[in-house]
């Protein structure tokens, strides 16, 4: 397993509870397909650099984890057909 941070934008006018919902649900899919949750800090309400779909404020959440692989390509499929997250971003961090 490698070990990944995921940054991502969530619309900022739902609800509370559904936005900790859909934080819930990408959490639970990393230990559903075998993965490790290591930290979920949600940032909040932030202004955004430019609109995106005429939004100027978003929810940010970073969540690090370690998981097999392929399981990026299965929770950026899942982030596109949201249409709760504006933008998302993974990256794999290097072992030192």
């Amino acid at each position: 397993m490698r070990q990944y941070e995921t940054l991502y934008i969530l619309r900022s006018d739902l609800e509370s509870e559904k936005t900790q919902e859909l934080v819930e649900r990408f959490k639970g899919l990393v230990s559903t397909h075998g993965g490790e949750i290591e930290d979920v800090n949600e940032w909040g309400k932030r202004r955004l650099a430019y609109e995106i779909d005429e939004k100027r404020e978003g929810y940010y959440v970073l969540m690090k984890y370690q998981a097999a692989t392929d399981f990026t390509s299965e929770l950026e499929r899942l982030f596109k057909i949201n249409d709760d997250v504006l933008r998302y971003l993974t990256i794999r961090v290097d072992e030192s």
